[in-house]
């Protein structure tokens, strides 16, 4: 019986990355003609790319339109366009070079050296932890001391930073935990973004008392598109999720008499602080406390709050992972049908699944809400799931901390575009790079499912464990595609 076993396990074959990364490790020293012959495949591919480049760019980057009084301004760019195609050409052949096509790659065994440095300096990871935790509780106050000019600008980018990071933790309990492909997961956002702002408009009802009340809508809303796909998987889930978050959407531009349609609801009012109004008048908080009223005393309490929020998220989905229910969702995304052969109801388990992660995506909507004061529907787009999926993803399916990083670099990096004025050098002066910002956005996603393909964090912590606890790898854990 073992004999056989061995055998069996013997007879497996690896593939993709797997196979050529053992194929380079085995095999001989390159020779002279064999390293001439991957340069020239490699500039092959390297002309290849850059000619696609070319053409996909020729309208993009080289040609551009203005509205002229007599119609349409046509101006060429041929620098610009030009200077694409060099960028691509040199990149692609870099990549060729150095990674794909090279006997020992740029990386390789660089996870075994970041694993190493863990273990040969215990408990690293929890006190990184406590000092980003830190650094995040006092980072209003770091921005008005360091830089006072642009403190709102980086306080206001920092409250951004964790909507989505909240967003983030919430659909990674439906698609990281429970492995359910989820695109509408915007429609919940929505959803309590307009809780909020109709309890308010209609009911006269404060933040603090409409916040648990949009979550609960948004919870019932995850039951019900529950129902309907309970027995739907992979991309047949994922399509349905997408219709979802569009009828939600059409619903709300349509419904003129009660959402206000494309006009969207304005008014929205402000958090209060137990009742204390942060503004100039005599019974706001800063008369009630005695001190100097500043404008930036708003923004810093939206912080605190998106941050709590934030923070209860996580407290929650890492409780929640230890339970009975966090379990079941894990055995879920492994195998659907082991998980119903061990007697757990994959029904309950799915709409738990939906409902919770749900609820926090309508909390971070009530909190968009009365950030914003003013809502619409073209603020709960699909390219707001899109991008919510993508950090889940390229964190790392089921990672908390890769979340985390994924959302300070997609959304601070695509911020940051606006202050790199050395782009102007290189393409010209009517280049702005913001309105290539889902260019560049999609290139880093390439380039990190290239590098990462199993996410920013690799590693994954069990939750039930027989002797020991240890990590384990990415590659053993099933992606969520709502098997």
């Amino acid at each position: 019986m073992a004999a056989g076993i061995e055998a069996s396990a013997s007879s497996r074959k690896p593939a993709g990355a797997q196979a050529e990364a053992e194929a380079r490790s085995t095999a001989p020293a390159s020779t002279g003609a064999a390293a001439s012959g991957n340069l020239a495949a490699s500039l092959r591919d390297a002309a290849i790319a850059a000619f696609l480049a070319g053409v996909l760019g020729f309208f993009f980057i080289g040609l551009r339109t203005d509205l002229a009084p007599g119609g349409l301004d046509i101006r060429a760019r041929w620098g610009a366009w030009l200077t694409s195609i060099a960028i691509v050409f040199v990149g692609r052949l870099a990549l060729n070079v150095f990674v794909f096509k090279a006997a020992h790659p740029i990386g390789e065994g660089m996870g075994a050296k970041l694993a190493g440095l863990g273990t040969a300096v215990p408990g690293l990871g929890k006190w990184l932890a406590r000092v980003l935790f830190v650094f995040a509780l006092v980072l209003p106050f770091f921005f008005t001391t360091f830089f006072p000019g642009r403190d709102r600008q980086f306080i206001d980018l920092a409250v951004l930073i964790m909507t989505y990071i909240m967003l983030g933790w919430g659909l990674n309990i439906v698609v990281g935990l429970a492995g359910l492909l989820d695109l509408g997961y915007v429609a919940f956002y929505a959803v309590g973004a307009y809780s909020f702002a109709l309890l308010a408009q209609y009911f006269e009802i404060g933040f603090w008392t409409a916040l648990p009340l949009a979550g609960l809508l948004a919870a019932f809303w995850g039951m019900i598109l529950g129902f309907p796909v309970l027995r739907l998987r992979g991309d047949y889930l994922a399509i349905v999720t997408l219709a979802f978050g569009e009828i939600i959407r059409v619903v709300l531009l349509n419904w003129y008499n009660f959402t206000g349609g494309p006009n969207g609801i304005s008014g929205i009012p402000k958090p209060t602080f137990f009742g204390l109004e942060l503004d100039r008048g005599d019974d706001g908080f800063a008369a009630f406390f005695g001190i100097e009223y500043d404008p930036i005393q708003r923004f810093i309490y939206l912080y605190y709050i998106i941050f709590a929020l934030a923070l209860l998220t996580n407290l929650v989905t890492l409780r929640l992972r230890k339970l009975p229910i966090g379990r079941a969702w894990e055995a879920l995304r492994e195998d659907e049908i082991a998980c119903r052969s061990l007697g757990i109801n994959t029904r309950n388990t799915k709409l738990t699944a939906f409902a919770i992660g749900a609820m926090f995506g309508g909390f971070a909507g009530s909190f968009f809400a009365t950030r914003q004061g003013f809502i619409s529907p073209e603020s709960f787009t699909f390219l707001e799931s899109a991008m919510i999926l993508a950090i889940v993803v390229l964190g790392g399916l089921g990672s908390q901390l890769g979340i985390v990083i994924a959302s300070v670099v997609m959304i601070g990096g695509i911020e940051m575009l606006r202050n790199l004025g050395f782009l102007t050098d290189v393409f010209g002066p009517g280049f702005d790079p913001v309105q290539y910002r889902m260019l560049i956005f999609g290139l880093a996603m390439v380039l990190i499912m290239v590098w990462k393909p199993r996410g920013l964090v690799t590693t994954r912590e069990p939750t039930a464990v027989l002797k020991e606890k240890k990590r384990i790898g990415a590659d053993m854990v099933a992606q969520g595609e709502g098997h």
